[in-house]
């Protein structure tokens, strides 16, 4: 089981931008002080939700401020920039890191962002499959031009190659072929676009388990009918995101995040913009945060231990991303990091 930190930079009222990034910061350092697998980094653009608007960016400074712990982005959101570009700042990042690097992407949202980075809909709408295809084969092959509708360009050498790895110190073998890439998935479209290419989910904090293991169901059918190897889909290893809280009680626990978490919400998803002024409907701010309370490890250290073991045996994923930072309070996110690592984990085995 491989326990990672799921870090938004949230923009909780009251405080500043600056504030968000340094416990978005501090919070990386101190899982891996803590004994976390991985921190995972979010990205979004224009709204308090996370200011942090570049997760690769983000992923860059942490990779070079941590020496063992992996880095992911849950997600880089690709319809807003271009896929070689993307897969130039991953194979950099993997080549330089030892391949503790992986790179999520996600299809994102309908907002305003498609309008200001000059994408327009059409690249939300139906034009991440192309995107996401030009994407695997940069990391993928020694050349690659492209004739899509979307993107058409002579052919070019992939500079760095991502899979040639560099040789640790005094070894011959050194970070593996390329970096690993997840996709996020909310419907059965996007999961069987993941499974078609034999790629893992990322699953969002919003789903349940019984929703997460028929993701995983859905996932392995399709990848099986798309040809994919046996071995390499029982291989795979999908991604859980969630949230975490730990006290003595798990009263308390819930207290914390009911508090804090549905002011940021309120404010956070309310700034979304939609590019071309479709209707949504957000989630009430309270009946969400007591939804994650009640689908995630939030509680004593034995109930989030159990929590974790019992939503892996149902769903068969056992790779987590656990949103640390719920209190919205530095001192208290670093205590929760910590306890994850020193009392939720050993009980992991």
């Amino acid at each position: 089981m491989r326990v990672g930190a799921f870090i938004l930079a949230a923009q909780f009222p009251g405080q500043g931008q600056g504030e968000a990034l340094h416990r978005a910061v501090r919070s990386a350092e101190i899982a891996e002080e803590a004994g976390l697998d991985d921190v995972w980094l979010a990205e979004h653009h224009f709204v308090p939700y996370g200011v942090c608007p570049n997760a690769v960016t983000l992923a860059a400074l942490l990779l070079g401020r941590t020496r063992r712990i992996g880095v992911g982005t849950a997600i880089s959101v690709l319809p807003t920039q271009h896929p070689v570009a993307l897969g130039e700042q991953a194979a950099l990042l993997h080549l330089t890191s030892d391949g503790r690097f992986t790179l999520g992407v996600g299809r994102g949202g309908p907002w305003v962002d498609l309008e200001v980075f000059g994408s327009g809909l059409a690249a939300y709408d139906h034009g991440f499959p192309e995107a996401l295809d030009l994407l695997l084969r940069w990391l993928r092959e020694p050349r690659v031009g492209a004739a899509g509708e979307r993107y058409s360009f002579r052919e070019v050498a992939v500079v760095p190659r991502p899979d040639e790895a560099l040789p640790p110190p005094g070894g011959t073998s050194g970070a593996p072929a390329g970096p690993p890439v997840v996709v996020a998935c909310t419907s059965p479209k996007s999961v069987r676009l993941a499974a078609g290419r034999g790629l893992p989910m990322l699953l969002g904090m919003h789903c349940g388990d019984e929703e997460k293991a028929e993701m995983t169901a859905l996932w392995r059918t399709a990848a099986l009918e798309a040809g994919r190897d046996g071995d390499e889909v029982a291989a795979v290893e999908h991604v859980s995101a969630g949230v975490v809280q730990i006290a003595d009680a798990r009263r308390d626990a819930a207290e914390t995040l009911t508090k804090a978490m549905p002011g940021w919400l309120r404010q956070g998803l309310g700034a979304h913009v939609t590019v071309d002024g479709r209707y949504r409907t957000m989630r009430d701010p309270l009946a969400y945060t007591e939804l994650l309370c009640g689908l995630h490890p939030v509680g004593p250290p034995q109930l989030c231990a159990d929590r974790l073991a019992a939503s892996a045996e149902r769903t068969g994923i056992k790779r987590f991303a656990l949103l640390v930072e719920g209190s919205g309070d530095l001192a208290a996110t670093e205590e929760n990091v910590r306890r994850l690592g020193a009392e939720v984990l050993p009980q992991l085995g």
